[in-house]
């Protein structure tokens, strides 16, 4: 038996934006994870994922053939495919194998806290099969992988929770030139595609000033990225020139929100988080788009009343939202007050490898 894990992942800063090539967003891994564990089996294998009845599976062409209802997936499937190309690249054979997929990244009910779990469930598919078949790989062949898989399934995302689950720690992040690699991928194989350098892509390590508390709260209300980044993508063509200003003002925010992480500047730090939060809110106000929902509204309002800068982290439209404080003092009536609100306060921290604590 050999097993995966890897995180969640919160943004931080520069949604919506960093859809865009070279735009820049700040993103964390934290520590809730998703898991996946397989082991080696003869002519027949199984998938068992999210508490359901293990799916068979066998091969035909050497292709995998399945028959499944969970949306969810997707990802899962297109991982393992993605995977297989790359071993038949490599003149390896196809094996079979059962697969369970366990997560920590949505409550006992099955709803997921908008904490990256299609992002972790890839990478955590990707790494177990790598390791299974003895293909070596790098956190950035690995990120590329996994966004070969979102490209496949889902193309209107940054890849950014990739990253985050992928690196760990606090990162910057700018997306790739997504037209490239689609281009790129009809010509080349797999194995080449990983060899080169993506356009746009900047994935970079930000080391927090030690007195940054993150909490996160959770609305209860599960939201979609891919329909919300839909609705912006359709309502911006119509209102191209806010949007464009739109675009230049997250990125002077963010980029000054890692000027403050770099001069461990946490006032500028909370700052920018202030105004990022405004960026989004009118955005959302001006497209005609919820992002800030009237528990994440009152998620950061509480946070401000206790000193701290708050937000919508990620698309909005319910999930999480993120807040910052420099003081421990008043966060147990911070949890207590948004817990009269019905939002839940999610007790992780910011995931951080044991290889790289040495370094921070």
């Amino acid at each position: 038996m050999i097993s995966s894990t890897s995180p969640g992942k919160l943004y931080i800063a520069g949604e919506y934006a960093v859809v865009e090539k070279g735009y820049p967003a700040i993103i964390v891994g934290v520590d809730g994870f998703i898991t996946v564990s397989l082991e080696e089996t003869k002519d027949m294998g199984s998938i068992k994922a999210y508490d359901n009845t293990p799916i068979s599976f066998k091969r035909k062409d050497e292709r995998l053939i399945l028959d499944y209802r969970d949306n969810r997936l997707f990802y899962l499937i297109n991982s393992i495919n993605i995977v297989e190309i790359l071993v038949k690249e490599m003149g390896k054979e196809l094996k079979f194998y059962n697969l369970k997929v366990e997560s920590e990244l949505e409550d006992l009910e099955g709803k997921k806290y908008g904490l990256g779990s299609s992002a972790a469930v890839t990478i955590s598919t990707i790494k177990v099969l790598c390791k299974f078949y003895g293909i070596e790989t790098t956190k950035e062949k690995l990120f590329k992988l996994a966004s070969l898989v979102h490209l496949k399934v889902n193309s209107n995302g940054s890849c950014g929770d990739i990253a985050a689950s992928v690196y760990g720690g606090w990162i910057s992040f700018k997306t790739f030139d997504k037209n490239w690699v689609l281009e790129k991928r009809a010509n080349l194989t797999i194995k080449q595609l990983l060899d080169k350098k993506w356009p746009f892509l900047e994935i970079k390590r930000l080391t927090p000033p030690e007195d940054l508390n993150l909490l996160i709260g959770w609305t209860g209300r599960p939201s979609s990225t891919t329909i919300l980044v839909d609705r912006v993508n359709k309502s911006r063509q119509d209102n191209s020139q806010f949007y464009k200003s739109f675009l230049e003002k997250s990125k002077a925010c963010v980029e000054n929100i890692i000027k403050a992480f770099e001069k461990g500047d946490l006032l500028g730090i909370q700052n920018g988080i202030m105004i990022n939060r405004n960026l989004l809110v009118n955005m959302g106000q001006e497209l005609g788009i919820q992002i800030e929902t009237l528990g994440l509204s009152r998620l950061c309002d509480i946070a401000l009343k206790f000193n701290g800068a708050a937000k919508s982290s990620g698309a909005g439209g319910g999930d999480c939202g993120i807040a910052i404080f420099n003081d421990k003092s008043n966060l147990e009536k911070l949890i207590y007050e948004w817990k009269k609100e019905g939002i839940t306060h999610l007790p992780l921290k910011v995931y951080i490898e044991e290889e790289l604590k040495s370094d921070q």
